[in-house]
């Protein structure tokens, strides 16, 4: 199975709320959301470890009603897999809307495993959303 196959798969389970299956394909010592963080939008912190990868899902999956996630390209470069998505959503807490056209996440292997996560967001547009 290529690199971008099994991001196929982690989308896929995505979409069917299915955790377990995405930390099957996490390294023990994966960086989920890693590099610096402008924003306090729980979802898109750091984390670090396969164990402190749910954290993710348990802020987001709440918060959000999400209204299109549709990964349009996956591009494969060595250990590398590039996704570009759109992502509509709407913060319940607030009502705000947000729409990202053409997110980039990063998604870096080492053997089968994903040892590096990243969003590539407007972080701003999500800030605002979440702050109300």
């Amino acid at each position: 199975m290529s690199h971008a196959d099994t991001v196929r798969g982690i989308y896929e389970a995505f979409a069917r709320g299915d955790v377990a299956a995405i930390l099957a394909q996490l390294a023990d010592d994966v960086e989920w959301e890693y590099g610096v963080s402008s924003t306090t939008v729980p979802w898109l912190q750091p984390r670090r470890g396969r164990d402190a990868v749910p954290g993710f899902f348990e802020t987001l999956f709440p918060a959000i009603e999400i209204h299109r996630f549709e990964p349009k390209e996956l591009l494969e470069g060595g250990d590398l897999v590039v996704a570009i998505i759109d992502f509509e959503f709407t913060i319940r807490a607030t009502g705000r809307r947000v729409v990202e056209e053409d997110e980039a996440h990063l998604w870096r292997f080492a053997g089968d495993k994903v040892v590096r996560f990243r969003h590539r967001a407007d972080t701003h547009q999500q800030q605002l959303a979440y702050d109300g």
